[in-house]
């Protein structure tokens, strides 16, 4: 059994450090309040049965309240006042430099907290280091600086979580959409050197590469570009070797037809496509940008957003193209192909590809290969994002999110037209819907009184970040704010204009929405009962977001969070509040926004369908997925899944398996076990390999793709999902 110590290092559990502690404060009291023997070694084997109970590795400062409680238990209050007298003056001592611990063992590797953190990130690389270094000075000046003392407290206690406090004391933004149009047509400045209009695909896709890079640097949430903005220059590449054809065969004094001119150059189109797409591909694989890991991009693939004829022929090469390299996939260390993490793709289901007799089916036909090889592309519905995604004007709207999920609110520009490329989100502040519920005690009077009191201060939190923002000069990311990716601001404008009236929003995360309907109506929210109370949750955090637009010009918006490491610190802060209550605090993880719960069985097409009516009620972001076997040899099942999404759900993804064992080649599905200390390890089913830094797995967790290894909650809800197909 292991425990977390508070520097994050993970050690054996040691009972004889219980019965120490314990023992120095009893022989602080008068003889005749003290403890026995007895007493004390059956308070630390209580203590120890009880985090053996947790299946988790427990902190320091829970094992602590443990004690505690035990010593109360005993009614032995003068041994427990001196043991919390002395854990306060400790407390004390390490409050006046609360860092150091932190970062001394994340240099060695030994923070087991930091190591699971990010499963796209690997904690032994110094630039990766380097960034945790800096994100544990910034939470901790945020901590002690920065945020109300209240929000601070809430968020240690897992009331609300203050997403990316490691980054709030620098003037960062959360996510974006690229303005990738813009900075290719008009020209763009990197580095502080001018970049002018390319004159062919490949070039188009190479500055593309470096402006991801630059912007991934510039803030700490994911981006998406479109291939319709890279489309245009395959014509400008086609007329250049049409050009460069005919020269050479009236140099080489070949006679050739104009037809058989362009026949020739358009298999030099096809080159450079392919050139151009394995460029980006491989760039933002093995780019790493300053926080230690490749840029998280988003590519969306959109036929209709491109007029009809030549360009969309050429955004359809292009994609097809972007889904054969994918399925190919990229080589590890062995030369052996595996699924990478990134980009993340998004494919549009739409009039033109949807149906068998569709000009593009041929390109849905390969995407669904793409997903059961890969997991990806992600699908978004036209149809269904038109009926919920109407402007001011009354038009229906298809655009991408930002990064996994994150999606803007509808915005006309100054020429009443729609826009969402150059736009951003500010920041998310999460509420634990769970902790409401149990707050609560079950009386629902309570828990609506409750869920305002906490909504109030995720308002609060979020104006924080909001005034964070506001009076950042432009000059702080110039490839965002000066130079086309998000605004063509002046140099020491700052970027206030661009923070009201809708051009970026804020996000209202909501976590638990299962566990809660689950604790206050005593069935799950796919129970007809638990729908409405479920629905009535949602709607009312909708009109929360609404009321504080309308009071701020701000565009609050409600946010499904896709919760990686959080999940853990939830369910852990849940459970030394509450207790493990069943079905509802007694996992290592509590559920993603207002998913089915994954051990709930349900096929792919209810679960889809029941989840739509959330995603409707989640505008600022949401993604609901299947999880799936290996679908390789059952091609057309997908395609019914996608056409299913298309017809009744404005975005999902498929969950299936891809690993690769580098002791055996074994190549399938990893295996979650338990092992002797009680802990989640990765084993190969083939071979019984368990070191980690020997095996690739590619995991969905949160609506984008980790390849390396997560905490002990996700492994456990990783482990858990039922198959819905």
């Amino acid at each position: 059994m292991k425990i977390i110590k508070r520097s994050g290092s993970e050690v054996t559990f040691d009972i004889t450090k219980i019965m120490a502690a314990v023992s120095k404060a009893n022989n602080e009291v008068v003889h005749s309040e003290r403890l026995s023997d007895e007493q004390i070694e059956t308070i630390s084997n209580n203590v120890e049965n009880i985090c053996k109970e947790m299946n988790r590795s427990l902190s320091v400062e829970e094992i602590q309240d443990l004690v505690e409680n035990q010593i109360m238990n005993l009614r032995a209050f003068a041994v427990a006042r001196k043991y919390i007298t002395y854990r306060y003056k400790r407390a004390l001592v390490r409050k006046s430099n609360s860092t150091d611990e932190q970062i001394l063992s994340l240099l060695e590797c030994n923070n087991e907290e930091v190591k699971q953190e990010n499963s796209n990130k690997n904690p032994t690389v110094n630039s990766v280091q380097r960034d945790y270094m800096a994100g544990e000075v910034s939470k901790d000046i945020t901590k002690r600086l920065l945020l109300p003392a209240d929000i601070v407290d809430a968020h240690e206690q897992g009331l609300i979580h203050f997403h990316d406090a490691d980054y709030f004391a620098q003037h960062m933004h959360n996510c974006c959409l690229v303005n990738l149009e813009d900075m290719l047509q008009n020209g763009t400045v990197i580095s502080e050197t001018m970049i002018e209009k390319p004159h062919s695909f490949s070039t188009a896709c190479n500055i593309a590469t470096q402006a991801i890079a630059q912007i991934a640097s510039s803030q700490y949430g994911g981006q998406s570009i479109s291939l319709a903005h890279l489309a245009p220059f395959v014509q400008v590449s086609r007329e250049k070797f049409i050009s460069q054809v005919r020269e050479e065969f009236e140099k080489t004094g070949i006679e050739a037809s104009d037809d058989k001119i362009r026949e020739v150059a358009e298999l030099r189109v096809r080159d450079e496509i392919k050139r151009g797409v394995q460029m980006i591909q491989y760039q933002v694989i093995t780019l790493m940008t300053t926080n230690g890991q490749a840029p998280f991009v988003t590519v969306f693939m959109y036929l209709d957003e491109v007029p009809e004829g030549q360009t969309r022929d050429d955004l359809a090469l292009v994609t097809e193209e972007v889904l054969r390299q994918r399925i190919q996939g990229v080589k590890n260390e062995q030369g052996v192909y595996i699924t990478p993490a990134f980009p993340k793709l998004i494919y549009v289901l739409e009039e033109d590809n949807i149906h068998e007799d569709s000009k593009y089916w041929y390109l849905t036909q390969i995407a669904a290969q793409c997903t059961a090889k890969r997991m990806v592309p992600d699908y978004i519905s036209e149809k269904i994002m038109k009926e919920l995604k109407v402007d001011a004007n009354g038009n229906g709207n298809c655009y991408p999110c930002m990064g996994c999920r994150s999606f803007l609110t509808t915005y006309l520009d100054e020429n009443n037209k729609a826009k969402y490329y150059g736009r951003f989100n500010q920041g998310v502040v999460t509420l634990n819907l769970v902790d409401v519920a149990c707050s609560s005690g079950k009386d629902m009077d309570k828990f609506w009184s409750i869920l305002d009191e906490r909504l109030e201060l995720c308002k609060r939190a979020l104006m924080c970040r909001h005034y964070r923002l506001k009076g950042t000069p432009s000059d702080v990311a110039p490839i965002l704010w000066q130079n086309g990716a998000l605004a063509r601001l002046k140099k020491g404008e700052t970027i206030d204009k661009l923070l009201y009236g809708g051009y970026s929003t804020i996000s209202l995360g909501y976590a638990g929405l299962c566990e809660c309907t689950y604790y206050m109506k005593g069935v799950t929210h796919t129970n007809p009962e638990g729908t409405e109370f479920a629905l009535k949750v949602m709607q009312y955090l909708n009109d929360t977001c609404k009321r504080w637009a309308a009071e701020t010009n701000i565009d609050f918006s409600l946010y499904g969070t896709p919760l990686e490491s959080t999940t853990y610190k939830f369910a852990k802060c849940l459970q030394k509040r509450f207790g493990k209550i069943p079905g509802v605090t007694d996992r290592n993880y509590i559920t993603n926004s207002y998913h089915v719960h994954v051990t709930e069985n349900i096929n792919a097409f209810e679960k889809l369908k029941f989840e739509a009516q959330f995603q409707k009620l989640s505008p600022g972001g949401a993604i609901s997925y299947v999880e799936v076997p290996d679908m390789q040899n059952n091609i057309p099942a997908v395609l019914k899944v996608m056409q299913y999404i298309y017809e009744n759900i404005m975005y999902a993804e498929l969950n299936t398996k891809s690993d690769y064992c580098q002791e055996c080649g074994y190549t399938g599905q990893i295996q979650i076990i338990t092992d002797d200390d009680g802990k989640l390890i990765w084993e190969c089913p083939n071979c019984g390999n368990r070191d980690q830094d020997k095996m690739n797995v590619a995991r969905r967790t949160c609506g984008y793709i980790g390849t390396q290894f997560w905490n002990q909650g996700r492994t456990q809800e990783i482990k858990e999902r039922v198959l819905h197909l």
